[in-house]
């Protein structure tokens, strides 16, 4: 682990709770395991869409549902873990450039979902520069708490694609869990943008 790494103090939790308390009316997706945890945790929503089990859709899906909802702010809310195994959907992002996405990876540097295995962002990849190698101009690092208004700016702004990476503490708040009804949460996502259930 880096000694950036190690240094990490942002609490997840607090840190999507106040990125979410100012984007009210962003769509969101997340990513399985914590990042759902920390949204739904955050306040349940329709306007939210948890998976379960994509594990490296969230950013896919994202873009998709961007590309689809150009008015719209779409914001994926994601893990280290999560995203280096969908790494790919960067490059297509990077392609596609939608306006209206931004990216956060809550990165703590492990698996938090299968024992907290080191994942490759704690081990030397940087993401940042990785997402920027895709075509992202605007990744960059959060170390602070406080910077959270930096992920809000550019979800209200909606003014070009972009990538947070977040570094967050390695630890395990308590879970907090959405529906695991994937029905229920597809045909409430869709009725809130005003489209019928199928």
């Amino acid at each position: 682990m880096s000694e950036q790494s190690r240094m990490a103090m942002i609490d997840r939790r607090r840190f999507v709770a106040q990125v979410m308390a100012d984007v009210p009316d962003a769509l969101v997706v997340t990513g399985l395991g914590s990042p759902s945890y920390d949204v739904f945790a955050a306040g349940d929503r329709a306007g939210n869409f948890y998976l379960w089990g994509a594990m490296g859709g969230a950013a896919a899906m994202g873009l998709g549902l961007a590309l689809a909802q150009p008015q719209k702010s779409v914001l994926v809310v994601t893990g280290d873990g999560e995203q280096l195994m969908g790494i790919g959907a960067l490059g297509t992002i990077g392609a596609k450039q939608p306006k209206n996405l931004t990216i956060v990876v809550l990165d703590n540097g492990h698996y938090g979902e299968t024992g907290m295995q080191q994942s490759h962002s704690s081990l030397g990849t940087d993401m940042v520069a990785v997402s920027k190698g895709f075509g992202i101009a605007d990744s960059f690092a959060v170390w602070k708490e406080t910077d959270y208004s930096q992920v809000v700016e550019r979800v209200k702004a909606r003014q070009g694609t972009s990538l947070a990476q977040v570094h967050i503490r390695a630890d395990e708040p308590p879970r907090a869990l959405p529906s695991r009804d994937g029905v229920y949460i597809k045909n409430r996502f869709r009725a809130g943008l005003g489209f019928q259930p199928f």
